[in-house]
């Protein structure tokens, strides 16, 4: 073992002063009171600070322990700041179920609402299914708001349209004419198309449809065009457009040449005009689609759609113009909605069968427009499988 230099009253370099050996088990000698002492030739390290570790439940790291319910409370004074972010994260949890309850809630309450203000009626034969999905849209501006009329008894449908949904290919809204010369399925003979709802209420308008068209149809429904005037204030207005000055006195329409943006009563005068258009009620049919596809394309708007207020008086302004057949609610007529919006859309089919003539005579000299026999069969079979091509205008005036 190196001896001590006692002139120097230092340990050598080479060994740490806390590390020096000792022999025989005895312990390093004390360093006499007042003798100074050197620093190390190696510097000094500082202790890293380290986090306490967490002590374990009931003690307190230092052979004590925590008062009852300090570790649960976050041990700083008894704040309790864990039990604060506890709650506010309970909080929080409720008010976000309650605010998905109210998203949910909403829709479901106003389809209710809204399911139990539609009106019914009996309408639909018992003919076998087509392919598809067909729509039969009855129209008349003879009431203000709801059905056709009040009673049958002497009633006529200014519109028929049928809205078809094929299994593939594009949706077609077609027009018929409503002095289309048409038999009727009680066996009186051949009329005018819009006399079957005065004969025999909307059973026999869709009986008669069905013969007509080889189509069976699965959802009636009567629209009172005295009901667009509300729909379409609901919405804002909508644009319409049309290539020529109208001065109606009839309808009351009066309209310079282009497109404008028309409120309700506009709207309405637009559907009804047929005394000052060239084409009469082919050209008003028309027209009623231009009003029912705006209708359409407004209410798709996010604005509109989504906004609650909009949502109220759209159904109100709507449902109350329509009846339906007693099996179709509101998820059809939003169905409906979806397929007359696809048919007036780019990819949709739109037009009236071939027509032969427009100023053909009944058995009793009434005017009606005649339907082109030679190819109405070859028409409604490709309007059923879907083959016509997306985007085309068909029938119309003979020869255009």
């Amino acid at each position: 073992m190196p001896a001590r230099s006692e002139a120097a009253g230092q340990v050598p370099r080479s060994i740490p002063p806390r590390q020096a050996p000792h022999g025989g088990g005895q312990p390093p000698q004390a360093i006499p009171p007042g003798r100074p002492v050197r620093a190390s030739a190696q510097p000094v390290r500082p202790t890293p600070v380290r986090s306490a570790p967490r002590p374990a439940a009931g003690g307190n790291g230092r052979g004590g322990s925590y008062p009852a319910g300090a570790l649960a409370s976050g041990g700083r004074g008894g704040r309790g700041g864990g039990n604060i972010r506890i709650r506010k994260g309970r909080v929080a949890g409720v008010i976000a179920v309650l605010v998905l309850l109210a998203i949910l809630a909403w829709p479901v309450g106003l389809l209710i609402w809204a399911n139990g203000k539609i009106q019914h009626v009996e309408a639909l034969s018992d003919a076998k299914n087509t392919p598809g999905t067909t729509y039969l849209l009855a129209g008349s501006d003879a009431r203000g708001s709801g059905g056709i009329n009040d009673s049958t008894s002497g009633a006529r449908t200014d519109t028929i349209m049928l809205l078809h949904e094929p299994r593939s290919g594009p949706v077609a809204l077609i027009s018929i004419p409503r002095d289309t010369f048409a038999e009727m399925p009680d066996g009186s003979g051949g009329n005018k198309i819009n006399a079957a709802y005065s004969y025999g209420g909307a059973p026999m308008l869709v009986q008669t449809v069905e013969k007509l068209s080889g189509l069976t149809v699965d959802h009636y429904v009567e629209v009172g065009f005295g009901g667009v005037s509300g729909v379409v204030d609901a919405v804002g207005g909508v644009r319409l457009c049309l290539d020529y000055d109208v001065h109606d006195v009839k309808s009351k329409l009066d309209w310079k040449k282009g497109c404008h943006v028309a409120d309700g009563k506009t709207a309405l005068a637009f559907s009804r005009m047929r005394y000052s258009d060239p084409t009469g009620d082919i050209g008003r049919a028309q027209r009623q689609q231009q009003v029912i596809g705006a209708i359409g394309k407004k209410v798709a708007d996010p604005g509109v759609l989504l906004n609650p207020a909009n949502q109220v008086g759209l159904a109100d302004a709507g449902l109350s113009a329509l009846v339906t057949d007693t099996d179709t609610g509101i998820i059809d007529i939003a169905r409906l909605g979806l397929a007359f919006r696809s048919a007036n859309g780019d990819d949709g089919v739109t037009g009236t069968p071939p027509i032969a003539t427009i100023n053909y005579r009944t058995p009793s000299g009434a005017s009606a427009v005649l339907l082109d026999e030679n190819q109405t069969g070859e028409f409604w079979a490709k309007i059923r499988d879907g083959e016509y091509p997306a985007g085309e205008k068909i029938g119309g005036m003979p020869g255009s």
